[in-house]
């Protein structure tokens, strides 16, 4: 029995998480063509499941053809898929326009922050962080710097835009009004690790699908 767990395309359309989208990671599956490609190989899927980790993945059971009989969830699922348009140019043409709104009204939220005279920090020198500030055009103008847990991240830059990188220590050493949470799949665990951040006012702002403050 094989089990394989990997980012779900219909997750990524409906949350617009545009920005998991890059170098690395340049497919994302559906159902139906994968039990295709399978048969191909002599594989069924037998079962299927959803599960939330990365902005909401697909984890899929195969073995060989005949050895188990597929449970319904496979049929399920399938049919879902066809339902919501996998298989529709429309499908894709919507979401690419959707995510142009997007990209315009994220910057557009953290103006409004900044116009009203506060400061704002961001979590996560991921690349889905340099991707999403990049292609929001967000920069120093609006952002003053980055923190992540990662030493070998801090001391350096955000690729493109150029913010500096430093250890979450940071935030409670400035106090920014909002961080940006560029690591939102972590966002839970985040806020666990940043609690003397939160109970002195901060606030934690998730960019997809649409930009928006955590409650505390």
């Amino acid at each position: 029995m094989a089990v394989l767990e990997f980012p779900y395309l219909i997750d990524l359309v409906d949350n617009l998480e545009f920005d998991t989208i890059y170098h690395e990671h340049l497919c994302y599956f559906s159902l139906a063509p994968l039990v295709q490609l399978f048969e191909r190989a002599q594989l069924q899927i037998f079962d299927v499941e959803r599960v939330a980790v990365h902005g909401g993945s697909l984890r899929l059971f195969a073995s060989r053809i005949g050895k188990r009989a597929p449970r319904a969830s496979v049929a399920r699922m399938i049919e879902d898929e066809r339902t919501w348009g996998v298989g529709d140019a429309a499908t894709y043409r919507r979401f690419a326009g959707s995510v142009n709104a997007l990209r315009a009204a994220i910057p557009d939220f953290l103006a409004g922050l900044r116009s009203r005279g506060k400061s704002i920090a961001a979590y996560g020198a991921s690349a889905k962080g340099a991707t999403l500030l990049n292609f929001c055009g967000i920069g120093r103008e609006t952002i003053d710097f980055v923190v992540d847990r990662s030493t070998e991240k801090q001391g350096l830059t955000m690729p493109g835009i150029r913010l500096p990188i430093h250890a979450p220590e940071r935030l409670l050493l400035q106090q920014p009004d909002y961080v940006l949470l560029l690591a939102w799949n972590f966002a839970e665990e985040i806020a666990a690790q940043q609690t003397e951040y939160l109970r002195r006012g901060g606030q934690f702002i998730v960019p997809v699908p649409g930009p928006r403050v955590l409650p505390r």
